[in-house]
């Protein structure tokens, strides 16, 4: 709900602070006060086109500000995080429009954009009366007004879901279809690289043991030839190190029994022989085993040059080849398994194709009725909103191709006068059967989730008793919704629970405008004043009088 409206620099305002309460406040005064300024400044806020003729006089810039309570609204909450605004009860919504330069627009004091502006405040406040505020003159609403009366908002919404499935899967089949050519390229080169390396037949740690294989092979007659003579040279003969080293032991083994002190080096003589001799024959052993092998060595040159190949292709290790060869394989998979695949989406696309013109078709025959029944109701209401034999007419045209809302497009067309041919809103009603018709759809489709509606003009060409009714359904509307309204008419101002007197004056050589939360005694005067004028007289206040009363018990 709003619940203030500051206005600096606005035409002939200069300051203006507003509060407003839940419920009908009607703004009173006379003709020029700045009663439309206002209007003018709540479009503003709405994200209306800002045009520099709207700045005061000699100020070089113009402000708006309107605060809302938001607290009983989740949705406005949702939307406002997700574009980045945090908000918990309240939302300042600010927009300045400097002389010069591109207007600003603040929420809770942080710059945002004009289209995050004209996305939000629609579900804050709409205006009614003047066109470039309608609801009514977009064709778009009457789609979502008419399935609201009609109750119909599941089978809408069902119908909405199964026409994103069925968007998705032909989506999907558009792009098997665009992706043939390319699809049979990379299933041959995938193919390819695939059957390459499975032939390979890589195995983890190869490549090392290859190397390892490599080395011996290639150093194979200096290994046997340096391993041979070391044998020699320990075992091979009486000069040999072991030879030598058996006499000197025993040497000492025969003084270790007259010194017993030597009995220590004597071990140590003995096991170092012993550890030679195992050393010996090792080398012995290992030298017979060593052969040259120019062949097994070319093989194994060959092995590696070929894995050196795939490295340079698929990866840097024999494990990451493989793992490259998995993930082909897998995408391999998927690519010829694609005619399946397309086989299914398109039985898939037959099945949710069905299903959705059976659902459309129900969902037309639903909004038909519908129609009817809407019909009859609003021209009902319009008939007691001083419109009498006004033609109200919700039109559903086929679409060659269905939307995500169904299969047709819906406008009202509305024909103010007998004998006229029914018309699109926009081209034919004026700003007062544009809010009077907006009044007329309240009391049809009571729920909405806009906190806060204006009416302006919605007493143009009513008097009498019909303009106590448009009162009586604008307090109406106003038990669910605060409703603020502009009225030149005492009927309508009496039913309000609040009343705002708009006043223009001139102060030094200025024209400015105050606005008024009047009493009730000043609301007496001010009836009294609309209903005799500049000279107000005991009858006129005793009328003034007994409407208060009136209107305070609806």
């Amino acid at each position: 709900m709003l619940t203030d409206l500051t206005i600096k620099n606005v035409a002939i305002i200069d300051t203006l602070h507003i509060s407003f309460n839940a419920g009908l406040t009607v703004l009173t005064g006379e003709t020029g006060a700045g009663k439309s300024i206002i209007i003018d400044a709540v479009g503003l806020i709405m994200g209306n086109r800002a045009s520099g003729d709207l700045i005061r006089s000699g100020e070089e810039e113009a402000v708006v500000e309107a605060l809302f309570d938001i607290s009983d609204h989740p949705h406005i909450r949702e939307l406002l995080s997700a574009a980045g605004f945090e908000c918990e009860t309240e939302l300042l919504i600010k927009r300045s429009l400097p002389r010069s330069g591109k207007n600003k627009i603040f929420i809770n004091g942080c710059m945002a954009t004009l289209a995050l502006l004209s996305d939000i405040a629609p579900r804050l406040i709409n205006i009614y009366g003047q066109h470039d505020s309608q609801t009514l003159l977009k064709p778009e609403n009457h789609l979502r007004l008419l399935d609201t009366f009609a109750g119909i908002g599941d089978q809408r919404q069902q119908f909405t879901n199964q026409f994103v499935q069925l968007a998705s899967v032909r989506e999907q089949l558009s792009g098997l279809e665009h992706a043939e050519r390319e699809a049979e390229r990379r299933l041959d080169l995938l193919s390819y690289q695939s059957e390459e390396i499975a032939k390979a037949a890589l195995k983890p740690g190869e490549e090392q043991q290859l190397e390892e294989q490599r080395q011996l092979l290639a150093h194979a007659e200096k290994l046997q030839s340096v391993s041979g003579e070391a044998f020699d040279r320990l075992y091979g003969g009486d000069g040999t190190l072991l030879g030598q080293l058996k006499r000197i032991s025993n040497s000492i083994i025969e003084l270790s029994t007259i010194d017993h002190s030597l009995q220590d080096t004597a071990a140590a003589l003995e096991g170092a022989y012993l550890q030679l001799e195992d050393a010996s024959i090792t080398l012995r052993d290992y030298s017979s085993r060593i052969e040259s092998d120019p062949a097994a060595l070319q093989q194994i040159d060959d092995r590696l040059d070929h894995i050196g190949r795939l490295k340079k292709k698929y990866g840097s290790t024999a494990e990451e080849i493989l793992a490259y060869k998995a993930g082909i394989d897998e995408e391999l998979k998927l690519l010829r398994g694609r005619e399946q695949s397309k086989q299914d989406l398109e039985a898939e696309q037959v099945r949710l194709s069905e299903e959705l013109h059976h659902l459309g078709r129900e969902l037309t025959a639903a909004r038909r009725c519908a129609a009817t029944k809407l019909k009859h109701a609003l021209e009902n209401e319009a008939h007691q909103l001083a419109m009498k034999g006004a033609i109200i007419e919700p039109t559903l045209e086929p679409l060659a191709e269905p939307r995500s809302s169904g299969f047709e497009r819906v406008e009202f067309l509305f024909s103010p006068n007998p004998g006229e041919i029914p018309r699109p809103l926009a081209k034919i009603a004026s700003g007062g059967e544009l809010s009077r018709l907006m009044l007329a759809i309240k009391q049809v489709l009571p729920d909405s989730d806009v906190p806060t509606l204006v009416f302006d003009e919605v007493d143009t060409g009513i008097g009498g008793a019909t303009s106590e009714l448009v009162g009586r359904k604008l307090k109406n509307v106003a038990a669910r919704q605060q409703v603020l309204c502009i009225t030149h008419l005492p009927q309508v101002a009496a039913c309000a629970n609040h009343q705002l007197r708009v006043e223009k004056l001139i102060t030094n050589g200025r024209t400015t405008t105050r606005i008024l939360d009047l009493s009730h005694d000043e609301r007496t005067r001010e009836l009294a004043r609309m209903l005799a004028g500049a000279t107000i007289t005991d009858s006129a206040l005793n009328h003034a009088a007994e409407m208060l009363a009136a209107g305070a018990t609806i």
